[in-house]
């Protein structure tokens, strides 16, 4: 499993997303890969697209040619313009994607529900991370190109979570473009719940099921 941590593609670290990446990764009975992938300002956009792709190599280097990929917030858009990346360089796709609470849209910003906190921080790490760079590049936008070819991909949202909307699109997205995508929702009242799986049980539910969702794709790609 290659793992890319959420932070608004501004904060976090491999070393802070140890426990979450590893929890899931036992959930998935497998090993996991947590690059410290270079981080906005200091290096905006193609940094940690070019560093995930390096990772990635990495582990085809040796022999995991079916992982899962996965992440949470703006992870989730980082495994995407992973996945664009591949397919644009006809590398091999992962077998699976596993996102949790995604942000993947940079141009949406406050649109589909009223103003939330959270927006400020969005809207400040967007442009640091973008620096110019336009948002509606199918790389950083994933909601504006076809997602044909990209692997089985499971999404899950909380209830609460002012980005519910964007994880509602991009499912709908997918399954539009034929990609084998489940959404699951959760009764949780925040972003990125995921994080607190040691003390909430539904944050350990998710986690369980995306274990058994990377886990079940992994066999099913053997079978085939």
């Amino acid at each position: 499993m290659l793992y890319l941590h959420g932070g608004g593609h501004v904060a976090g670290s491999a070393f802070g997303y140890r426990p979450l990446a590893g929890a899931l990764a036992d959930k998935a009975g497998t090993g996991v890969v947590v690059p410290d992938y270079r981080l906005a300002s200091g290096h905006p956009f193609p940094a940690s697209v070019e560093d995930a792709v390096r990772a990635y190599r990495w582990m085809l280097g040796r022999g995991a040619t079916r992982a899962t990929v996965a992440g949470d917030s703006s992870g989730c858009g980082l495994v995407l313009s992973l996945l664009l990346s591949l397919r644009q360089q006809g590398l091999p796709m992962p077998g699976a994607a596993v996102l949790f609470c995604p942000w993947v849209d940079l141009t949406a910003i406050g649109r589909s529900r009223p103003p939330h906190e959270l927006d400020d921080f969005r809207r400040a790490s967007a442009g640091l991370y973008l620096a110019g760079h336009p948002a509606d590049d199918p790389l950083v936008n994933p909601l504006s190109v076809d997602l044909t070819g990209l692997p089985p991909m499971l999404i899950q949202a909380a209830t609460g979570d002012p980005l519910l909307d964007e994880a509602r699109e991009l499912a709908g997205h997918a399954q539009d473009c034929g990609v084998n995508a489940r959404f699951e929702l959760f009764p949780v009242d925040t972003h990125d719940f995921h994080i607190f799986w040691s003390f909430l049980p539904e944050a350990a539910q998710a986690l369980a099921q995306a274990g058994r969702f990377a886990r079940d794709t992994a066999l099913a790609a053997q079978a085939g």
